[in-house]
């Protein structure tokens, strides 16, 4: 239980930093003059690196057979670097800095999450109970962000980002690292879980639906701007979207069900496209931030199930790898495609163009899931090799 209770504490503070990165990074480039094109590639360019970097971080931790020491290593070269980024003014700066950051702080959500379920499974506690405070940082830090940098100006996130990665630096310092699994690591048995059919439509099911909600994750604060919003709006809507998943994740033992997960996926992005599909008709800006309420039917639903379903599947001493994979469809890949088509949508056809344009691919993943549930969905997740 007092793995279980640091690990939480680790939660809070790391998502807290997401937050900082994910939500705002698109708004203070906005406001350093940059256009919605030229943050796209910045984004864009930053989902190569984290291409790069997510696979490489956890196979290293899978090979070391440790995940706090890389954590530890990686959130040390964060806190610099976010602090350089966020002091930074100027074009090349700004995109170096990103890069970097997206190099040492992104991999951390991948080996965090595998920190989670492991930790959750030695503990006999749901995942769901630890996952819930990551929301709770992110929620909170948003909206503190976002009244931070509206009172205290833009560059406040230099200060606020350096010191709370410092908090997670000890904290991780503390934690107990996860309990090996004891067998070892084979490429012949990671070969096997990747050439199954199951799994590679299951992997191209969260590519599809993770491009629209990546899109949203880049996007919405500057369209939350544009229609006369202020930051602290754009932290709202965060703050909205991320506490909404608080209770999803604490009852996730209660809705979650074995063998059901692809019917679960497919129901979260017929709600993806709701909200997307809304969000490309609401021009109030205030209404569009509590829209974002919806996100409680949508990622903690989705990718909390993506999770189960992945670790009932991949070989136990790959499930750092595994989940990996899992992070760079849904954050990597995904956030690569999101940023750069994204941006050119936005700048050549506007807000609403691009938030149809969402709605539209996230009822395509709608479908897909139907397919695969109807032909999948009754023999539940097929075990390790």
């Amino acid at each position: 239980m007092y793995a279980s209770r640091l690990l939480k504490g680790f939660n809070f503070l790391y998502f807290s930093l997401l937050a900082m990165f994910i939500a705002f990074l698109p708004v203070y480039l906005d406001e350093q003059g940059l256009q919605p094109s030229q943050i796209g590639f910045i984004i864009g360019t930053g989902g190569f690196v984290t291409l790069v970097a997510q696979p490489l971080w956890g196979m290293i931790s899978d090979r070391l057979r440790t995940v706090r020491l890389i954590l530890i290593g990686l959130l040390l070269a964060s806190a610099v670097t976010g602090y350089m980024l966020f002091s930074a003014g100027s074009y090349v700066p700004l995109i170096g800095f990103a890069l970097l950051l997206y190099f040492f702080l992104m991999p951390i959500d991948p080996l965090t999450e595998s920190l989670n379920f492991t930790v959750a499974e030695a503990s006999g506690v749901s995942y769901g109970s630890i996952r819930t405070f990551g929301a709770m940082g992110y929620g909170v830090s948003a909206l503190l962000t976002g009244y931070a940098m509206s009172y205290f100006g833009m560059n406040s996130l230099s200060w606020m980002f350096g010191g709370i990665a410092i908090l997670c630096l000890i904290i991780g310092w503390m934690m107990p690292d996860a309990p090996s699994t004891g067998r070892p690591v084979t490429w012949d048995r990671l070969k096997q879980f990747l050439g199954r059919r199951e799994t590679l439509l299951f992997l191209l099911l969260v590519f599809i639906c993770s491009v629209p909600a990546r899109m949203n994750d880049t996007f919405l604060g500057v369209y939350i701007r544009e229609l006369g919003g202020s930051p602290e709006l754009v932290g709202l809507a965060t703050f909205l979207a991320a506490g909404s998943e608080i209770l999803v994740f604490a009852l996730s033992f209660w809705w979650m069900r074995p063998g059901k997960e692809l019917v679960i996926i497919t129901i979260a992005a017929g709600f993806y496209f709701l909200r997307f599909f809304l969000t490309s008709w609401i021009t109030d800006p205030h209404l569009l931030a509590y829209l974002q309420l919806l996100q409680m039917l949508t990622f903690p639903v989705f990718y909390s199930t993506a999770i189960q379903y992945l670790y009932r599947i991949v070989p136990a001493e790959w499930r750092a790898t595994g989940q990996t994979v899992l992070a760079l469809l849904f954050f990597g890949v995904s956030g690569i495609l999101a940023s750069y088509v994204g941006g050119a949508v936005y700048e050549g056809f506007g807000g609403r163009a691009l938030f149809l344009f969402i709605s539209s691919l996230s009822l395509i993943g709608t479908f897909f899931g139907l397919v695969l549930s109807r032909r999948y969905g009754t023999r539940g997740a097929p075990g390790a090799p």
